[in-house]
């Protein structure tokens, strides 16, 4: 389902609530499921939110979220959401996240994400630690994202 530069990030089943008049998952509800995806995408790099602070000082936020819907989803069908390193900045780093059929691997939507470092002291961008730098960038992958 995933490459070596996507990380597994989270896998959910769509219930009937999701679903909207239409008889499809809402898009209201696209959200969550890639928001939950992006904090497993720290711990999938090995950063955890709780050690960045502890060590940095730091933590990120969501800057930028834009989701494309791409292929219906109904109650029953299960997803699997992975993600991976698209852009590693001074402040900012960004993220491709897609969401596919668990049993199929059809592509149902993307999330592109950017992530702010910020300083909960002063309220605003911090610089990027060194170390998570290293981090990100050598999961960065250079290539166009489906």
């Amino acid at each position: 389902m995933t490459d070596s530069t996507r990380m597994e990030l989270l896998r959910g089943v769509i219930h009937p609530w999701h679903h909207d008049h239409f008889g499809h998952m809402n898009v209201r509800h696209y959200a969550p499921f890639f928001d939950d995806a992006c904090y497993h995408l720290w711990a999938a790099l090995g950063i955890a939110y709780e050690s960045m602070m502890a060590e940095h000082g730091v933590h990120c936020v969501t800057a930028q979220a834009s989701t494309g819907f791409v292929k219906e989803l109904v109650a029953g069908d299960l997803i699997v959401i992975d993600g991976a390193v698209t852009r590693v900045g001074g402040k900012s780093a960004s993220f491709h996240l897609r969401m596919l059929h668990a049993e199929t691997g059809a592509l149902h939507a993307t999330c592109d994400v950017v992530e702010v470092f910020f300083d909960p002291k002063t309220r605003k961008a911090a610089a990027m630690p060194d170390a998570v730098r290293a981090v990100l960038e050598a999961r960065s992958i250079t290539e166009d994202t489906p």
